[in-house]
Parts: structure tokens; sequence; C-alpha cells
């Protein structure tokens, strides 16, 4: 149904809409999406970024503290997105999970290229670390998750993390992320087109986030990362969909990890497109998932 609603609109590729456009259109969705679920407290703040303040919104379970902590990043392409499209998925993180979910507001693409996002991923992280304690958290359970091209961010902070001795991360959930720039994989051919993600929308990401960089550099495609670098990560939560070009990579940075002894779980939802996670109102894959994701951040928590 969704799809064919998509299609019916008739709107243009990315491609051949302007940035703007394609932000506007995403933005679109909040009303459809609702508000989602009501949680003790929302506030949003500006924190010190490497180039300009970050802005961030942060959710507070209900009851007492100290809570865990998950540190979010948005999807969409790092062209695309904000705290207000992130919010419903937030709120129902917060409440499902029983911790204080920090949004990032990181700067996009075009306007700020690689490795802009990246720098404002981990500098919020290490700034979250360490207000934890002002924030009502527990420095000890701080996680990092995101969608999509939000996933990609929190996999390189985990390794960005990990390689700066701190802060200690517990857990990772990465909703399909974006691991390979190389759009190699097998998926490609079978859903780069027809199921929302397109292989041509990712090409208009990857021209407007990094241009005629390396995609192969580890920060943009951690399934890159040498072994080394991903040898005491923290455990992950790995989702993929059936129907998106962007399962395959998905699924072989969990092996990576895997071999790098990394506890993973690997969750592939079948009949399910790009972007279900966030469309749970209307799918019951998006609310399982969303479901899984809350338990698994529980158990790491405790």
């Amino acid at each position: 149904m969704l799809l064919d609603q998509a299609a019916a609109a008739g709107r243009p590729p990315l491609r051949d809409q302007t940035v703007e456009e394609s932000r506007s259109l995403m933005r679109s969705m909040i009303e459809v999406k609702g508000d989602g679920p009501a949680v003790a407290r929302v506030e949003d703040r500006k924190i010190p970024g490497p180039a300009v303040d970050i802005p961030v919104r942060i959710y507070w379970p209900e009851g007492p503290g100290p809570f865990p902590l998950l540190v979010w990043f948005h999807g969409g392409g790092w062209v695309l997105g904000d705290l207000d499209t992130a919010d419903s998925t937030c709120r129902s993180l917060t409440v499902k999970s029983g911790s204080v979910v920090v949004s990032v507001d990181y700067r996009l693409a075009p306007e700020n290229p690689y490795p802009a996002g990246v720098e404002d991923a981990w500098a919020a992280t290490r700034w979250i670390a360490a207000q934890a304690e002002e924030l009502g958290g527990d420095p000890g359970r701080i996680a990092v998750g995101g969608d999509s091209a939000g996933g990609n961010l929190a996999a390189v902070t985990a390794i960005q993390a990990l390689r700066a001795g701190g802060p200690r991360l517990c857990y990772q959930l990465l909703i399909y992320p974006v691991t390979d720039g190389s759009m190699s994989h097998p998926s490609y051919r079978e859903n780069g087109e027809g199921y929302q993600l397109t292989a041509d929308a990712m090409e208009w990401f990857y021209q407007l986030y990094l241009g005629e960089g390396d995609r192969r550099d580890p920060c943009v495609s951690p399934l890159h990362a040498a072994a080394s670098d991903l040898v005491g990560l923290p455990p992950a939560l790995l989702v993929t969909a059936e129907f998106d070009p962007l399962r395959d990579e998905g699924e072989a940075y969990g092996r990576r990890l895997e071999g790098a002894g990394v506890p993973v779980r690997l969750s592939r939802y079948d009949g399910q497109i790009h972007g279900f996670f966030s469309l749970d109102m209307f799918l019951v894959g998006g609310r399982a998932a969303l479901d899984e994701a809350s338990a698994s951040l529980r158990a790491a928590f405790a």
C-alpha cells in the first residue's frame, strides 16, 4: 500500500529534485507519522561542536534515574532529516528501552560534506558521556544507534571511541546501516528500484556527501575498517530489511564484527523495505523491530 501510494504521487527521483525539496518532502512525513508516545520530559539544547554548536533533543523516561543513555543519529543519506523527523522514533525508544535518548542534529551535506557529520557525531558522543550524570544518566551505560546514514555514523563513532580509549560504549543499535560505498552487493541489483530507497538515490547521497572522495575510507564505509579496529567493539544488534538495497552490506558488516569476536545479533525482517523501522505506526514489522531494538537495549543496559 505504501509503495503504491508513493508511486501514485508521481514524485520525481531525488536526483531531479532540489535538496530543499527533498528535505521538505521528508519533513512532511512528520504529520503522517504522528507525535509518538509521551515521555516524562523533552528538552532542546545546543552543545559544543567542532565548527558550530550542535542541536540535540534530549528525551527522559518516567521513573527515577540514573538512566542508561542512547545517542541517536537520524537517517536521511547524510543530506536529509533533522530532530523533528526522528522525534517519533526517539520517543518510542525512550519509553520502550527506559533510557535517556539524545538525538543529534549533525551537520548535513551538501552544505557541510564529509567529514562534518562524522565530526559532529563524535563530538556529541563525547559531550554526552562527559555530561552523563548531569543528564540523569549512568556514564557506564551508554549506547550509540541510528538508522541508515545514522547507523553509519553510529558504527563509525563506536570505532572512534574504541581507538581513542573512550568513552566506553556498551552497545550498538544499527538499523539498516550504510557500511560500504562500493554499492556492489547483490541487494543493490535485486532491490535497487521500486522499494522506496533506490540505487540512484544512494548515488545522489554519496555525491552530495563525499563528492569524489574515497568511498573505501573506513569513516565512510566501516565495512572496510581494519580487522584490528573491530576487535573489542561493543555488542551490536544489526537490523536489515529483505527488500532494501542496503541489506547485504549491513549483514556483511555484522559478519565482520562476528569475525572480530564482537557479539552480534543479525536480524533480517522479511517482507520489509528501507525505512520500515520508523514506520511502526503503519507496519507490523516496524513495531516488531522497534520492540526487538528496545528489548536488546534493555538487556545490554542490564
